[in-house]
């Protein structure tokens, strides 16, 4: 490997190889190539192994494990809805690329979920926990704790949004349509 402590790079910069390192702050596994998330300085933890970026700016927010984030849902698949994640939750500053997430099946409620359209629809505003990052486009997502879920639903028939009716029901205003939802506690509307 080629880069050192206190290299200066930029984001997309090769860093090394997960072979030789783990991924750590501000840097990302790219099909085996570790790169880096923003411009600065790189910091090799030869002890573990760890490479990681020291910002040089003020950065920012850089997801992790375990922070509640907030974003789209933009399609749900058998197994798997994804979501464009928009932001940190209570925190105005921008994340530092796009992530794309997705919530697995298992991840989306406590207890058996049976199908997967009757927690999420395309269009739904939802919060999760962030439970895994392993790339730009491969965030684990969950929603199965009470204040996680949609937080507003929107209808499947007319795209408007909905009020909550029940625990786990959504009822559109404009057209009447009653549909099943993972409300979070703090459903808004």
């Amino acid at each position: 490997m080629k880069t050192k402590s206190g290299d200066f790079v930029l984001p997309g910069d090769a860093l090394g190889v997960t072979e030789e390192f783990v991924p750590a702050d501000w840097t990302y596994d790219d099909e085996g190539k570790i790169r880096s998330l923003v411009a600065g300085t790189v910091s090799l933890d030869q002890k573990n192994k760890r490479i990681s970026i020291i910002p040089k700016t003020s950065s920012p927010i850089m997801l992790s494990n375990g922070i509640v984030v907030f974003g789209q849902i933009s399609e749900v698949r058998g197994q798997r809805a994804l979501m464009k994640i928009e932001g940190e939750k209570d925190n105005k500053r921008s994340l530092v690329t796009n992530f794309s997430g997705g919530i697995h099946i298992s991840q989306a409620d406590k207890g058996y979920v049976a199908k997967l359209t009757d927690e999420f629809h395309i269009g739904d505003l939802v919060e999760a926990r962030v439970t895994k990052v392993i790339g730009l486009d491969n965030v684990d997502l969950t929603t199965a704790e009470n204040e996680l879920g949609v937080i507003k639903a929107m209808c499947t028939n007319c795209r408007s949004y909905m009020k909550k009716m029940t625990k786990n029901e959504v009822l559109c205003p404009n057209c009447g349509r009653k549909e099943r939802r993972k409300i979070s506690a703090k459903y808004e509307g």
